[in-house]
């Protein structure tokens, strides 16, 4: 398993200075939680929901949540849960799965009593399974955030390896400004407890935007929704800390996937574009995916990492743009070797980096590195995109021909 394995050897070579790594489901959580990259959700209710995961991967995608909250109607949680069990059978006993697994898999259950239930009647299907996500996590009238915890712990020891959980901070005692200090302080608390099971805590942009009654248009990202861009920037400065007691915490979902009239002009920059790639300049911003692209900018610079997902269209752009470039990756370098401190110039000659104060910003630019490849100096995502788009019309053509 691994970041663009769509791609063949020569686009491999053309593109990467040093190509993605393979990704090891038993490694830390560092590393586990930056190569989760664009996470796709699909409702459980899917009758043939195995199939659709494989083709998924096949698509590029590596992180997936099969979902029995939201996204299913509330007289169809039964059926859900039941295709769901069967799904995660039959998914084990592929043999594309057998031979080790394409995807991240996780579920996102509507109760603790629902993720243990799944887990007793899951079988063979538990192989499937790298964890849970754990939606409105410290909201009111939710289950308290200890038993959640404890659940997939309890389930971790069914299943005789670790399995983690990502909640999902997005309830109105976060969004809300007189509650968020308290209910940032009590999930950090129960978080701390039990950071063995916790891979990444995950924002839900919708519902903290409904707390408002709110809703980014296309052509606008949710740092520009200023109330919602508060909760965001208070969640990063209680949880995301760098000094060993945060956790990654990943971007919220784009919600977007089709073209509609515009009222800005775009932002999206032609340069990257040069050379034969401006029918896919066009194609983004046709389809709306230019604002991915800014959001995706804004997100990285405030310290968030990876992106929920709701169409297929959306993950090439994620990747893409995940993707260490040949600058950031000679920065980083620089001042990881920098052991002493001090302060010099880029290679690049055009900014100082400092050893101490940079530090942080470097390991995780080379934590990146590892689960998306470093491009070479002449390549930009939009060459990255470009070569998926290509790797993808490929697929779909020996699938005609087949």
């Amino acid at each position: 398993m691994r970041h663009f394995s769509t791609l063949d050897p020569g686009q491999h070579r053309r593109l990467f200075l040093h190509p993605p790594r393979a990704l090891d489901l038993g490694a830390g959580r560092d590393e586990l939680a930056v190569a989760l990259g664009a996470t796709l959700y699909c409702p459980a209710t899917r009758e043939r929901l195995a199939g659709d995961l494989l083709k998924l991967a096949g698509r590029g995608v590596l992180s997936a949540v099969a979902c029995l909250e939201d996204s299913v109607p509330d007289d169809a949680v039964a059926r859900a849960e039941e295709v769901l069990v069967r799904e995660l059978a039959g998914l084990a006993r592929t043999p594309a799965w057998v031979d080790g697994p394409p995807l991240m898999l996780f579920v996102r259950p509507r109760t603790p009593e629902q993720l243990l239930r799944v887990v007793e009647r899951a079988g063979v299907g538990l192989d499937c399974l790298l964890g849970f996500v754990v939606p409105k996590f410290g909201g009111a009238g939710q289950p308290p955030p200890k038993e959640w915890l404890q659940a997939v712990q309890a389930a971790s020891d069914r299943a005789g390896r670790r399995l983690w959980a990502m909640p999902v901070l997005e309830s109105r005692d976060i969004a809300h400004l007189d509650t968020r200090q308290a209910a940032l302080f009590a999930i950090r608390e129960v978080l701390d407890a039990h950071r063995d099971v916790v891979l990444a805590v995950r924002t839900g942009a919708t519902d903290l935007s409904a707390a408002y009654g709110l809703r980014r248009p296309r052509g606008q990202t949710v740092w520009d929704v200023r109330v919602v861009a508060d909760v965001l920037g208070d969640v990063i400065n209680v949880l995301g800390r760098a000094d060993g007691t945060g956790y990654p915490i990943t971007a919220p979902v784009w919600e977007h996937f089709s073209s509609g009239e515009r009222v800005f002009r775009t932002s999206l920059s032609a340069g990257p574009f040069a050379e034969g790639a401006e029918e896919l300049r066009e194609q983004l911003i046709a389809d709306d995916l230019d604002g991915l692209v800014r959001e995706l900018v804004l997100d990285r610079v405030n310290g968030l990492q990876g992106k929920t997902v709701i169409h297929p269209s959306h993950v090439a752009v994620v990747h893409a743009t995940s993707v260490v470039t040949h600058e950031d990756f000679s920065d980083a370098s620089d001042v990881v070797a920098q052991s002493g401190g001090g302060a010099m110039a880029s290679s690049y000659r055009n900014k100082m980096n400092e050893a101490g104060p940079h530090r942080a910003w470097a390991e995780r630019v080379l934590r990146r590195a590892g689960a998306f490849g470093v491009a070479r100096e002449d390549v930009s995502y939009a060459h990255l995109l470009q070569a998926q788009d290509e790797a993808w019309r490929a697929v779909r053509a020996r699938g005609a021909d087949a």
